[in-house]
């Protein structure tokens, strides 16, 4: 059986930040546990990258709106006929106790901003081999400290980013299920198609086609190009079938 890639691609920018906070979240997870000098940078790197994006602006207002949002949406389904209520009301709950945990939260990353050995790390990130031993000595005494101990610190670390992870989560699950995967043709490696105010575009592929969709658009409209894996020697078949989810 062929593998599936599943390729997902933002529709605005907002959905563009959250995509990508996503992915540093995940990687935080993946970089643990902290043991040895590349999972310590992949983790502080990724720490980094998540306050940089929290520098840029105030995304929790996006957030905390995109929660009511989809309580206001969750509402239309309490009247359909066959729709577990039970589940929708929970659903309405829990993005209410979310929403008000967000806000509850002081500036998104500030405790992690304000910790001297994060800031440490962070400032020898730019710098080629800059987190050496000879370089960094605070983190070369952290690694070998007992792995209780400094697992106990990524672990709080990570707790104040908990309530962003929960959130977020719940926001990008149910944006995922609002729309469902559809069978479409490319021509000759090209499709376009209207958007109708979708944010996220989701797509599957089969891994045997060895092709990649570079893909370009907004809310109302999107063009999606199939492009060869190998760009020398790879084709683009005139008709191709792929999965489309328009979220």
């Amino acid at each position: 059986m062929s593998t599936v890639i599943l390729f997902e691609y933002p529709l605005n920018e907002k959905m563009r930040t959250w995509l990508r906070i996503e992915y540093l979240l995940n990687n935080l997870s993946s970089s643990q546990p902290v043991n040895d000098p590349a999972s310590a940078l992949s983790f502080f790197r990724g720490i980094g990258d998540l306050l940089d994006i929290f520098d840029r602006g105030d995304f929790r207002a996006d957030l905390v709106k995109e929660l009511d949002r989809q309580q206001q949406k969750l509402c239309g389904w309490l009247s359909v006929s066959g729709v577990d209520t039970v589940r929708v009301s929970e659903l309405q709950q829990e993005l209410k106790q979310q929403g008000i945990r967000m806000m509850a939260v002081p500036r998104m990353g500030q405790q992690l901003r304000e910790d001297r050995f994060i800031s440490q790390v962070r400032q020898r990130l730019g710098i080629p081999g800059g987190c050496c031993s000879f370089d960094l000595p605070s983190l070369h005494i952290w690694l070998n400290s007992p792995e209780t101990e400094r697992q106990a610190q990524v672990d709080e670390w990570c707790s104040t980013l908990q309530p962003l992870k929960e959130s977020l989560s719940l926001v990008l699950d149910l944006i995922r299920q609002s729309g469902s995967f559809h069978t479409q043709t490319s021509l000759n490696g090209f499709f376009q198609d209207n958007a109708e105010d979708a944010d996220l575009l989701r797509l599957k592929l089969n891994a045997d086609d060895d092709l990649y969709p570079q893909i370009s658009g907004h809310k109302n409209r999107y063009a999606i190009r199939f492009m060869p894996a190998d760009s020398e020697q790879g084709e683009i078949p005139a008709r191709l079938q792929f999965e489309l989810a328009c979220c």
